[in-house]
């Protein structure tokens, strides 16, 4: 592991120049909170670039700065956050980093809010170590309204100095709580596959629950209320997601977490389980039901949710995909 560079020294007055770059749903949120933290403090603007343009204007209209490009905004920051849909985006943006003048890019700070291969953030890490750049992989547990309210889990991992530096705006600003797991930013993005895959697993067994408390008559609610009160906060937080026909959110709502990237996400951990030589066998079950899920929503021209495997397994029942709260709320006949 190469020695972190020194950091710039702007970001000793305790107002570093913050950058951010993806406005997705995640994004979006994060950002959001970013800007409202550095106005509330007296600090620079949030520099921030997105692809379509239109996704900044709730920034702009705190305060933040729209920059036309990657490279625009790298070169205005001290501490550039990203949070973009996978890899391939991911590859895309460090590459564009990496084009970058060397003595333009000595000291900053590149942190990756999105869930990616570990390998991925291998790479990230050591090519901008070689040009004086400090990165740390930071992926993050919770769906866009835990975003939105600042209450996201951060998973960290990077050079001692760099993470350091961003700690004043993770907890209470965008986190409920950060996970440190040291300098190798690899074992951050494992760790976030890893729980991804604990996550889909959860959401899977409550979802065969549900269609089984329905079809056998014990109904909904009752099962809600035994999750809640004996299996604990989040996987009553999941079961609220099927019950509030969130797995199907409506037409023209965004997802709280999006199916396409829960598949991808879920990938991930069977490739490196297989990398490994082990295998998650639960995963191979939710990709399988992710699958039919997305094939609905090509269909149906609808937009699904992370917890949509729900509605598949209704269908497997015998029952509708969409579930009578659906419905009502669609105004589509119960019946």
């Amino acid at each position: 592991m190469a020695s972190s560079p020194e950091l710039p020294s702007v970001a000793a007055d305790n107002h570093p120049r913050l950058g951010w770059i993806g406005l997705g749903s995640m994004g979006l949120a994060m950002a959001l909170n970013l800007q409202s933290h550095v106005s509330r403090i007296g600090a620079p603007s949030l520099r921030f670039y997105n692809r379509t343009e239109a996704r900044g204007e709730s920034i702009r209209e705190i305060g933040g700065v729209q920059s036309t490009s990657v490279q625009d905004v790298i070169a205005s920051v001290d501490i550039c956050f990203m949070s973009v849909s996978d890899e391939n985006v991911v590859n895309s943006i460090i590459s564009s980093i990496l084009g970058i003048p060397a003595h333009q890019l000595l000291g900053k700070i590149i942190v990756d809010t999105s869930t990616i291969h570990p390998d991925t953030s291998s790479w990230a890490q050591r090519h901008l170590s070689e040009k004086g750049v400090s990165f740390i992989a930071a992926p993050v547990f919770g769906a866009s309204p835990v975003a939105r309210e600042g209450k996201l889990l951060f998973v960290v991992a990077g050079a001692d100095k760099a993470v350091k530096a961003i700690e004043p705006f993770l907890d209470g600003v965008m986190a409920r709580k950060t996970l440190y797991v040291g300098t190798d930013a690899a074992q951050a993005s494992l760790l976030k596959t890893t729980g991804n895959f604990i996550t889909g697993g959860m959401m899977e067994l409550i979802s065969e629950a549900h269609v089984f408390a329905e079809k056998s008559g014990i109904g909904n609610e009752a099962l809600e209320s035994l999750i809640e009160h004996q299996y604990g906060a989040l996987p009553f937080a999941m079961s609220k997601r099927i019950t509030g026909g969130h797995y199907l959110p409506a037409k023209g709502e965004r997802p709280w977490s999006d199916l396409q990237l829960a598949q991808k996400d879920m990938k991930l951990g069977v490739d490196y389980a297989e990398k490994v030589g082990t295998s998650l066998l639960i995963a191979d079950v939710v990709i399988n039901h992710y699958g039919e899920a997305s094939r609905y929503g090509e269909e149906n021209k609808r937009a699904l949710d992370s917890s949509s495997m729900y509605g598949v397994l209704r269908s497997h029942a015998g029952l509708e995909f969409e579930s009578d709260r659906v419905k009502k709320r669609d105004n589509t006949d119960i019946q």
